[in-house]
């Protein structure tokens, strides 16, 4: 008797036993949303993302990868995160900025030459800062990935010096730094959703539209924007967000797995944006475009009041710092 009770018991435990196994071994199912077209670094850089959880779990953790806004604009999917509705995004700086407005300090302008020079910051104090104010509004910040530094088309003509912005009509994102850019330099902002910006551009519902190479090679906007001006004005990140409802529910190991598979994908991200900016100027004059390199001294000092206005406002501390450690020599 005492050795059928002792058998059962041993049963019981090691039936107790699988089943914390059990419950660890049910699959996870992300989406991660994006609004680029499959070929661009970000949409790469996410396919990367997918597969190396995928690997680190063991298959537990499948991502699905939405490109080209199949899950809403920029906008949409910034309140689907803090929501809970979509687990994970890669999208714009100023559609970020909306929910947490710190994210602005990153787009003063002129002041990055190259993504490297703002990656020292994000990957610092600076950017874990940005970090926690983005848990605070749901999001968690898994990664800053390079959105490129920002250069300028139009249908009009060349742009050389600050006076040939005046009066064009140029498409922005939801990016308050570059509306405030745009009527520091004299020319009337527009916020259109990207998926839309090439018939806008095509139909002349405005002149012209600024994003970095990858993107204007990416979406063919070459083909109804004949001037580009390498203003390089802005830097843009694009930051790798998870709902924190998501996140919350992952166990630690598991929220190790997502932060190293993030990490890979990072410098995946980078390391593909930079070699395009390489090789893209050229295929783009090779398609007849015609390229200028504006005075970008002139074009500084006529934006240098939206240093000043968004230094003076709540977000007011944290730009002071920013600009500070990015304009340090």
């Amino acid at each position: 008797m005492q050795r059928i009770t002792f058998t059962r018991t041993l049963i019981s435990l090691a039936a107790c036993a699988l089943l914390p196994l059990a419950a660890h071994a049910q699959t996870v199912k992300l989406t991660l949303g994006h609004g680029a077209a499959p070929g661009n670094p970000r949409h790469e850089a996410s396919v990367k993302f997918a597969e190396s959880l995928k690997a680190k779990t063991n298959g537990r953790i499948e991502v699905q990868v939405a490109p080209s806004a199949q899950l809403g604009d920029d906008a949409a999917m910034v309140t689907a995160l803090r929501t809970g509705a979509i687990d994970m995004s890669a999208n714009s700086q100023g559609a970020v900025a909306n929910a947490v407005p710190e994210f602005n300090a990153f787009g003063m302008p002129f002041m990055f030459a190259t993504p490297a020079a703002a990656f020292k910051l994000l990957d610092g104090p600076l950017g874990k800062e940005l970090g926690e104010r983005s848990a605070e509004k749901g999001m968690v910040l898994l990664g800053a990935w390079d959105n490129g530094i920002r250069h300028m088309t139009n249908s009009k003509r060349p742009i050389s010096k600050v006076e040939d912005m005046k009066g064009l009509k140029m498409r922005v994102p939801p990016d308050a730094t570059l509306v405030d850019i745009m009527k520091s330099l004299g020319a009337e902002s527009q916020q259109i959703r990207f998926a839309e910006l090439y018939v806008a551009l095509q139909q002349g519902v405005v002149d012209g539209q600024e994003n970095p190479l990858v993107n204007i090679h990416a979406s063919k906007i070459y083909e109804v924007q004949k001037h580009l001006a390498l203003t390089a004005h802005q830097f843009q990140m694009t930051p790798l967000l998870m709902s924190k409802r998501t996140w919350d529910k992952l166990s630690d190991a598991d929220k190790r797995a997502v932060q190293e598979a993030a990490n890979e994908a990072t410098a995946l991200q980078r390391k593909l944006s930079q070699e395009a900016d390489e090789k893209l100027l050229a295929d783009l004059k090779s398609k007849g475009v015609q390229v200028t390199t504006p005075d970008q001294a002139a074009f500084a000092k006529a934006t240098a009041d939206v240093d000043d206005k968004w230094m003076a406002s709540n977000i007011g501390a944290y730009v002071k710092k920013v600009v500070a450690a990015a304009r340090a020599k």
